[in-house]
């Protein structure tokens, strides 16, 4: 059967159990007939709360699950999230023509994908609601190998109709006041003052940098120095923040960002190291 009857067909059985239970299993199982896909998870960004994970189709490697570390805080460095957010793009997009140079040595890219068990990822963005604020993302991962040319154009020509569907489904959300209290420009904020307690303005680029995902080229590339100035800015940073790898820059990242309580303003660390030990 060709990819637009599969489609169609798909479509025509989807369409009767909007705002039902029964759709969002069926609407993954649609890409799942449409390309070799073996996860497929619906996260949605409200405009000022933390993420939701609408929906996600595969168990944890080891029973381990990603999701407390992503909505805690490591959504932040979500390339898909990053484009949505500050760039304002919506649309179907391939993560190798999102990310940064060097992100799949990325310890977030290791983590996620070690985790989840796929080895590439594509994805739509999609502006869902009466306000269209907040940002859906529907996230297509295959495990055993890359989408093709021909499959991720295909998946790209039916964006509108994704879309279309999505917001006759999700058109109901709760509205964000403006006087509610902004979770997510909160970590944004905690992310910008990571380590600037301890570490020189350039220490602090280079090691943000590095969380995203950027290698030491891209990074020299951006910042119009030399690599062997970022690995000497990365090393300082390491020894100021304790650190020797960057698993456990990572880490400490997320934990300290999982663990602000009434976070106002300034370097989440400082609140962090000063928590006593449970």
């Amino acid at each position: 059967m060709s990819f637009l009857s599969e489609f169609s067909l798909r479509i025509a059985a989807i369409y009767p159990h909007v705002r039902t239970d029964a759709f969002t299993p069926m609407f993954a199982d649609l890409f799942k007939a449409l390309v070799p896909t073996d996860n497929v998870m619906i996260i949605i960004f409200p405009s000022k709360n933390l993420p939701k994970i609408e929906y996600n189709d595969s168990p944890p490697k080891d029973e381990v699950s990603i999701e407390p570390q992503y909505v805690g805080g490591a959504f932040l460095l979500d390339p898909y999230y990053l484009i949505a957010t500050k760039q304002g793009k919506t649309g179907f997009f391939h993560l190798n023509d999102i990310a940064p140079g060097g992100f799949k040595s990325s310890e977030y890219n290791r983590n996620y994908f070690r985790l989840s068990g796929i080895s590439t990822e594509c994805g739509y963005l999609i502006r869902i609601g009466k306000d269209q604020k907040r940002i859906m993302n529907i996230s297509l991962g295959n495990m055993s190998g890359n989408y093709t040319k021909k499959q991720l154009r295909q998946l790209a020509e039916i964006t509108p109709a994704i879309e279309a569907l999505a917001n006759e489904h999700w058109n109901d959300g709760e509205l964000e006041l403006d006087s509610q209290m902004d979770l997510r420009q909160q970590l944004e904020t905690a992310l910008e003052c990571f380590g600037n307690s301890v570490l020189t303005e350039r220490e602090g680029q280079t090691v943000h940098m590095i969380l995203h995902g950027y290698s030491s080229k891209a990074i020299a590339e951006r910042l119009n120095i030399s690599v062997e100035t970022v690995k000497r800015h990365r090393n300082n940073a390491y020894t100021k923040l304790d650190l020797g790898t960057q698993g456990e820059l990572f880490s400490l990242f997320i934990n300290s960002l999982m663990n602000i309580d009434n976070y106002e303003e300034g370097d989440p660390l400082v609140s962090y190291h000063s928590k006593p030990a449970e």
